[in-house]
């Protein structure tokens, strides 16, 4: 609860960690991401290798789009690259920072396919408090930390040349088993409000066959408040076929503006939603781990994903 990422937290085998920041600008025309792994939950390597060392599974993900180049890096490398204490987190070149009041990423990676060098900071400023641990499975087998519900980002790279601020978000989420042991499919939200709060939307589907549903407002006066979430509804197909899901307010249709990723098992977009009575474009996220257990797909990811000692 004290805001801290806490990078050295341990990971046992078959498990993972991530730190998973993103923002979009102010006139809604850029975006980025960024993710620091450990047992990389979808990395193909990590799977071939028994998932019997997570720390040789490493990764700091890196997408940037919209107007102006985009760019996607995602280098997988082994135990040697990673550096770790309570505040920093190293992979190879590239570093995530926490300094008490803000987080810096430097970045010095490599896009695929193009392979062109990436490289800038990210600043990102929390507005909000963190908000507390929440079990996402039975048992705390999958956890989730939000450590900035709303933040403003700072992007400046030097390649491509791009520089911009708008809002951000910052959260963790860590787990003992793969996603797809115990997930059949993953939703996952989180917009900026009015007034200073922001709201982020769990919709699991269990592979117990229960459905998960979680609602989560937070802002200046009521901190972390947990809310009975709108129902469930489509947004169609990705060009892979991916069924994209949203919980919204029943008096709207929920509706894709941009389309960042579109992957044989994974979606992430813009969409245009009503949560909590109020009308708002939020992050959104969707993952079929049906497909991500696929071979096919796994033999595909290392296009995406290259692998370094």
């Amino acid at each position: 609860m004290d805001g801290r990422p806490r990078f050295d937290t341990g990971v046992n085998p078959g498990g993972y960690l991530w730190w998973y920041l993103d923002g979009v600008s102010d006139d809604g025309t850029r975006g980025i991401t960024i993710i620091a792994f450990v047992g990389s939950v979808f990395s193909p390597y990590y799977y071939w290798a028994g998932r019997k060392d997570p720390y040789d599974h490493v990764a700091i993900n890196v997408a940037l789009y919209g107007k102006g180049p985009n760019r996607w890096c995602m280098t997988e490398r082994g135990r040697n690259s990673l550096t770790q204490t309570p505040d920093r987190f190293t992979v190879g070149p590239s570093h995530l920072e926490w300094d008490g009041e803000r987080l810096t990423v430097e970045i010095e990676e490599t896009a695929v396919p193009h392979l062109t060098p990436v490289r800038g900071r990210v600043t990102l400023v929390p507005e909000l408090p963190p908000g507390a641990e929440v079990a996402l499975a039975e048992g705390g087998s999958h956890l989730w930390r939000c450590l900035a519900p709303a933040a403003r980002i700072t992007v400046e790279m030097d390649r491509p040349g791009i520089s911009w601020e708008g809002h951000g978000y910052f959260d963790s989420n860590a787990g003992g088993r793969p996603l797809e042991a115990d997930f059949v499919r993953w939703d996952w939200s989180r917009a900026a409000l009015s007034g200073g709060r922001a709201s982020v939307v769990y919709d699991m589907v269990r592979r117990s066959g229960e459905d998960l549903s979680l609602g989560f407002e937070f802002g200046p006066d009521c901190g972390m408040r947990s809310f009975a979430p709108p129902p469930t509804r489509s947004m169609g197909k990705g060009l892979w076929r991916v069924d994209r899901w949203t919980q919204a307010d029943p008096d709207i249709t929920p509706k894709v503006t941009a389309r960042l990723e579109d992957a044989p098992f994974y979606a992430r977009s813009l969409i245009e939603t009503k949560i909590l009575g109020e009308v708002t474009v939020a992050v959104h996220e969707t993952l079929d781990c049906r497909r991500l257990e696929q071979a096919w797909v796994k033999c595909l990811l290392p296009f995406r994903m290259p692998r370094r000692p």
